[in-house]
């Protein structure tokens, strides 16, 4: 029996074509891509001289009986994506459903992947995740998608245009609340790439402020993690309220909260100073109270 090799392809940088990769490309009769033009420039780079043949989202179905005729022939093959792992969000299920059917291989060569590469660079957990792929445009399947987004107890993953990147991260602010963490990747692995990290309402601003061009990934904090975070923040707080009131300086309730609570210096900081500021405004505003009567 033949073999249908499915090729991880590089999503923006040629040279993470890997060396088996390449080899697969040189070895088999026929690539089956989306783009013949985009996958003719990987060809080129990997010397193959394959016959490059479209199957894209219009025409899988119709090109099934080709493909399993040249299976059937004894010729191995291999599908590729435009960029990174194929049918990841992309096209090529149906296809490979009927080949394991009719009895031939399916070989995965892996390589890049713009949902593991945004994952990692995020910065958020990562032992577990789930990934969404493209949210849906709109109505109850759009809700669907986010109100998955706002419950889930694993980090999410998600695709999005960079025309409606900051419409999904205000969307995903106003359900998940402001303060979810969230990491956004573009052009991985090309010139500009780019990771911006922060609150959902601290990146949606960035790029309300800045246009996002390329493809995008966006990486959004687990519920559990941001509930967590806030427990861990109230306990802080409680403590520092608690060490200042026994006059201990704010220097001092600083590394007690780091020591303590296992904090970063700069987050014990921020706490401490942040009540200090509330106290001495809530000062100013009696006594403005008392003087305005």
């Amino acid at each position: 029996m033949s073999t249908l090799y499915l090729v991880s392809t590089p999503i923006g940088n040629l040279g993470d074509l890997s060396p088996r990769a390449a080899e697969t490309l040189r070895g088999v009769a026929r690539i089956l891509c989306e783009d013949t033009r985009r996958t003719r420039v990987l060809a080129d780079h990997a010397e193959a001289r394959a016959t490059l043949v479209s199957v894209h989202a219009h025409n899988e179905r119709e090109r099934i009986e080709a493909i399993l005729g040249w299976l059937a022939a004894g010729e191995d093959l291999a599908m590729v994506s435009d960029a990174g792992t194929p049918l990841v969000s992309d096209p090529g299920a149906r296809v490979v459903d009927a080949v394991s059917a009719a009895g031939h291989a399916v070989v995965p060569i892996p390589g890049a992947s713009a949902a593991l590469a945004a994952l990692v660079a995020s910065g958020l957990p990562s032992d577990r995740f789930t990934f969404l792929g493209f949210p849906a445009r709109r109505g109850r399947a759009r809700a669907a998608d986010l109100a998955r987004v706002v419950v889930s107890a694993e980090t999410t993953v998600l695709f999005e245009s960079p025309h409606r990147l900051v419409a999904l991260l205000d969307d995903l602010a106003e359900l998940c609340g402001p303060d979810r963490r969230v990491a956004v990747s573009r052009e991985l692995t090309k010139l500009h790439e780019e990771t911006v990290r922060g609150t959902l309402a601290e990146v949606a601003g960035y790029y309300r402020e800045r246009t996002p061009r390329g493809e995008v990934t966006v990486v959004v904090e687990p519920a559990v993690a941001r509930e967590a975070a806030d427990t861990a923040r109230e306990e802080a707080e409680r403590l520092a309220e608690a060490l200042l009131g026994e006059g201990m300086k704010p220097s001092a309730v600083s590394r007690e909260l780091a020591d303590r609570l296992d904090l970063a210096r700069n987050e014990a900081y921020r706490i401490v100073h942040g009540l200090r500021d509330a106290e001495n405004d809530s000062t100013h505003a009696t006594g403005n109270a008392v003087t305005d009567e």
